[in-house]
């Protein structure tokens, strides 16, 4: 099984799977019914004994808890990771009002990712029929989050974060807002495999955490609760709890998102200024 194989089956997936459109028994309203979740994805492709997975064991990065590649699957060796990237229907939908979500934002973030975390466990098959033992860390019962992490370790983090394993592999950097920029720019949400096929790892090409993202700080100024700024970056802590607001609100939804949309890097690397 080579990469454009594994690329072919997801994009096939996405574009024929029912659960990339809602459906009218599932809609919030009218208005959002039949709409599209995702364009096709793309991937990164890492080698699980890059030296950059160690780096995300120190404080400044995530911390030691961590798990290395080979800490979830002794025997691997290389690590997929790929972004979906939401639809123009998605995008458009959360930037009318930049208060609160939309309900295609709602949509794209819940139903959305219950397309992804089946995205990756039909990857997960075709590796496994394909003979190559394979999981996913985010659905593996080990996963888990350090929203009151030790005071030396940085808080909101997990022991596997789909934004950091991105980077390493080679899909993109880090913005203002924490999120990461990758060619389709960073509107959409990401998933990764761990597995022991080997597939020749892609290079890197950017060296800064921050190389794609041009400061230009219109994200803090979508923010509807001033939790970004040039100075401080994120305050995760002030995000969570408006995100916290969101699932009150829109029970057994929530979400944001403003910070992804309207800004240059929604759909592309921005050009610097």
């Amino acid at each position: 099984m080579e990469k454009q194989d594994l690329i072919r089956i997801a994009e096939n997936f996405i574009q024929h799977s029912q659960d990339n459109w809602i459906s009218e028994e599932t809609a919030i309203s009218k208005q959002v019914a039949g709409l599209k979740l995702f364009d096709a994805p793309i991937f990164a492709f890492g080698a699980a004994d890059d030296e950059y997975f160690a780096l995300l064991k120190q404080p400044p990065a995530i911390g030691s808890h961590f798990m290395l590649p080979k800490e979830w699957l002794s025997q691997a060796t290389t690590v997929i990771s790929y972004f979906l990237p939401f639809s123009e229907e998605v995008r458009i939908g959360n930037s009318k009002n930049m208060t609160y979500p939309s309900e295609e934002w709602l949509h794209a973030r819940i139903e959305g990712q219950v397309l992804l975390n089946k995205l990756s466990m039909h990857l997960k098959s075709e590796l496994s029929n394909a003979g190559y033992e394979s999981l996913v860390p985010t659905m593996e019962e080990r996963l888990w989050s350090n929203a009151a992490g030790p005071e030396h370790e940085i808080k909101f983090t997990s022991n596997w974060s789909e934004r950091h394993v991105a980077f390493v592999c080679g899909l993109g950097t880090f913005g203002l807002s924490k999120g990461l920029i990758t060619k389709k720019g960073m509107a959409g949400r990401f998933g990764s495999i761990i597995t022991e096929l080997y597939l020749p790892p892609d290079a890197r090409e950017y060296q800064d955490i921050y190389e794609y993202c041009s400061m230009c700080g219109i994200c803090a100024k979508n923010c509807p609760v001033n939790a970004i700024s040039r100075e401080n970056g994120k305050n995760h802590t002030i995000c969570s709890a408006f995100l916290d607001e969101t699932m009150v609100k829109y029970y057994p939804r929530y979400g944001c998102g403003k910070c992804q949309v309207h800004v240059p890097c929604e759909t592309k690397i921005p050009h610097h200024r």
